[in-house]
């Protein structure tokens, strides 16, 4: 599984680069800010909406610490998808976060 840091992540969002990113964290996690850009999908949904999603897209996974979203990766891959998982998740994210 492909992975990436949080600092490779934010230098790919500050430089506007078009990315697909899933945060997999619980409504009240993400309650307390997600990454811009970042589209919710809590784990225990993501089997019954992966038709939301483009299996030709790379989707960056994430979550509150990486355990989660190295499952949803696995998940996705095994489905036929290509995402990367995003080590250290939000607790590593130093970036620019929007809440709503």
């Amino acid at each position: 599984m492909k992975s990436i840091s949080t600092d490779e992540l934010n230098q790919k969002v500050d430089a506007g680069d078009e990315l697909h990113i899933i945060d997999v964290r619980e409504k009240d996690e993400v309650a307390a800010g997600m990454i811009p850009g970042a589209r919710h999908i809590p784990l225990g949904e993501l089997p019954e909406r992966t038709e939301e999603l483009d299996s030709s897209k790379q989707y960056y996974v994430v979550c509150q610490a990486g355990g989660r979203s190295a499952k949803a990766a696995e998940y996705l891959e095994s489905n036929g998808f290509h995402p990367v998982n995003v080590d250290g998740g939000m607790s590593s994210w130093r970036g620019v976060t929007v809440y709503g």
